[in-house]
């Protein structure tokens, strides 16, 4: 695809990126009916009735932009069902709710994540955040084009009452296209501040032990001066705009919830690595991923190199043309 198809196929996804966290917020504004309907799948990991209303929402909205392309979303792996893909295929990956703990815990650091991989690497992701205190933010990155994120008006959310009024917003979103002006807004992640990094790491499946374990071995590295727990993949995105500037992920995650923040954050100028200095792909058979290491735009280029690691670096975006993509 070339980067004007990305970025025209982008600006759809996340049209149904925003109607899934309309589907989300609607179940989160229903607090006490969300609760009762939790259920734990085969590996002690909960799902709500949100996960499934927003995964059948963007699966026919995807089914509609690219008819016949796979998917591979949480909640249908789950179950048995989707595509089986290997490292050459294009596909969708799909977390219809990326932190459903945060979405139970209402703390709001939940997440709608939309990537499409080709070829092994996430060249389009999109991730929506529709509950935080300042408003929905939704976040949108495309290999070889660049990142941006776009706000809604705070004003709305204090006049209605903040879940009704993103509920509300999200159900007509009509703003231009993505890098066509406001409210867009391009994003870059930094390099390593003199004064030292923010480091950012999961808020419930943390390993205290290893992380520090992990900073430890950064010796020569510029100083960690603030250590920040969040949920969902709003940890790619917080290091893609700039604010944190190390995600060292020492745990087991899955493919649908890393692929759309890499890709934001590598188009924003960060990387992903694996330990061993290699990129994170995609297409793995069982789909679980290594431990990583996300990092912001030359933010510690010692780090890995320290652990006698090399990466080589960059993004190729193949010529494959998406079945039904105008």
């Amino acid at each position: 695809m070339t980067g004007s198809e990305l970025m025209t196929l982008a600006e759809r996804v996340a049209r149904v990126a925003l109607q899934a966290g309309h589907v989300v917020m609607s179940v989160y504004q229903a607090s006490a009916q969300a609760q009762a309907q939790v259920a734990y799948k085969s590996d002690a990991s909960p799902v709500t009735l949100a996960d499934e209303q927003a995964e059948a929402c963007i699966l026919e909205g995807l089914a509609a932009l690219t008819p016949g392309l796979p998917f591979v979303a949480e909640e249908a792996v789950s179950r048995g069902m989707g595509a089986q893909v290997g490292d050459d295929a294009l596909f969708w990956l799909v977390d219809p709710l990326d932190g459903t703990r945060e979405f139970i815990a209402r703390n709001g650091e939940f997440t709608v994540n939309i990537a499409l991989v080709e070829n092994a690497e996430p060249v389009l992701g999109v991730v929506l955040a529709p509950a935080l205190p300042q408003g929905p933010v939704l976040y949108l990155g495309v290999a070889g084009q660049g990142a941006w994120r776009t706000t809604w008006t705070p004003g709305l959310h204090e006049a209605q009452g903040e879940q009704g009024a993103a509920a509300e917003v999200l159900a007509d979103a009509s703003w231009p296209a993505p890098g066509k002006g406001a409210p867009w807004q391009p994003i870059a992640a930094r390099s390593a501040p003199v004064e030292g990094i923010t480091v950012v790491g999961s808020r419930s499946h943390g390993d205290d032990r290893a992380m520090q374990a992990f900073l430890a071995r950064r010796a020569g590295s510029p100083p960690v001066v603030e250590h920040r727990g969040i949920g969902s993949s709003l940890k790619f995105c917080l290091l893609a705009e700039g604010q944190a500037d190390l995600y060292p992920r020492l745990g087991r995650t899955m493919e649908w919830d890393t692929a759309a923040g890499q890709a934001v954050l590598q188009a924003a100028g960060g990387r992903v690595l694996t330990l061993d200095g290699e990129p994170l792909r995609y297409g793995k058979p069982g789909f679980e991923n290594p431990h990583f290491v996300a990092e912001a735009l030359n933010p510690e280029r010692d780090v890995m190199s320290s652990m006698a690691v090399t990466h080589k670096s960059g993004l190729v975006v193949g010529a494959r043309s998406l079945p039904g993509n105008p």
